[in-house]
């Protein structure tokens, strides 16, 4: 999302309001999500922010297959969200912004066929990066689009959603691209990694917290269902908290201002945690939503901007 996401957001869903043409150019734009974009940015920003001053020559090519691999992986994991939830009938009293197969905008048929067209794509794209990270890379393509569909399919089911995020939208966007251009790794990417991680997690747990009484009723065990509204709560917050002790690493390594600038993310966080306890439940907290996303996008921007001065 955008920095500033009001008019955003008011364009974003009077289109979901007005007629939808069944597998038009709209209909996809709203099944891509292009504002979850943002989940997949951040963390690849981060580790070229920390490649750019490490590597001897910073190339710009795997850079930016990194970027477009993250992207094209998000808008499959959300197809694949789409299709599967409809399929189980998720989809049917949940709060959150509209989904396309749901709302009649994409074919289900259709939906099938372009999740294994982009899953094709995101191979094409990761491919090249072989020749930069080495064979390895296979195997965290593989994962990548394995974790893609068990999310899901069955491990959001198990409250093992917030393990995933941490995974694959913190230490595996973050370390890779890093590793990528440096041939190395250590302590100040992979502590970075972990805090970018908790930052997207919040993303999630808002979700979830929106969505506790509908996924009880659907026998889905995030780990907001585990905790509770109330530790929920606290949990959303204290992983904005968190993620910000955690740029102390990058103090330590001599990116003051890494460490610094993220304060400005934090103040946004906690503003945002208020607003959630003050509406508490309903489809309203989908702008609670926005607001985390928002603030994600910030945090990144902040620790990039630091790690580069």
């Amino acid at each position: 999302m955008k920095l500033f996401t009001f008019a955003n957001n008011f364009t974003f869903f009077a289109m979901q309001e007005e007629k939808i043409i069944k597998n038009s150019w709209k209909a996809w734009l709203l099944a891509a999500r292009p504002k979850t974009l943002t989940g997949a940015a951040v963390p690849v920003m981060i580790g070229l922010s920390l490649a750019w001053t490490k590597a001897d020559e910073f190339q710009w090519l795997p850079a930016i297959l990194c970027l477009l691999f993250a992207f094209i992986m998000q808008i499959d994991a959300n197809f694949v969200n789409d299709y599967f939830d409809y399929i189980k009938g998720n989809d049917e009293t949940r709060l959150g912004p509209k989904r396309a197969c749901a709302m009649g905008w994409v074919d289900v048929k259709a939906m099938k066929r372009a999740i294994v067209i982009v899953t094709l794509l995101a191979c094409v794209i990761g491919l090249p990066l072989v020749f930069y990270g080495g064979l390895e890379m296979v195997l965290i393509g593989v994962l990548c689009i394995l974790f893609c569909f068990l999310y899901t399919t069955h491990l959001s089911y198990v409250g093992m959603g917030d393990v995933l995020v941490l995974v694959f939208f913190g230490i595996v966007p973050v370390c890779i691209p890093y590793y990528i251009l440096t041939h190395s790794i250590n302590m100040e990417v992979v502590v970075a990694s972990l805090a970018c991680g908790l930052v997207i997690d919040t993303l999630l747990m808002i979700n979830n917290y929106r969505d506790i009484e509908n996924d009880l009723r659907a026998g889905k065990k995030t780990l907001a269902v585990k905790l509770g509204k109330e530790c929920s709560r606290m949990m959303y917050l204290l992983l904005g908290i968190m993620a910000c002790l955690l740029g102390v690493v990058y103090m330590l390594n001599g990116h003051l201002w890494a460490f610094i600038l993220p304060v400005g993310y934090l103040a946004l966080h906690v503003m945002t945690y208020r607003h959630m306890v003050r509406i508490d439940h309903g489809r309203a907290l989908n702008s609670v939503l926005g607001e985390t996303a928002r603030n994600m996008f910030v945090y990144g921007l902040l620790v990039s901007i630091g790690i580069l001065i």
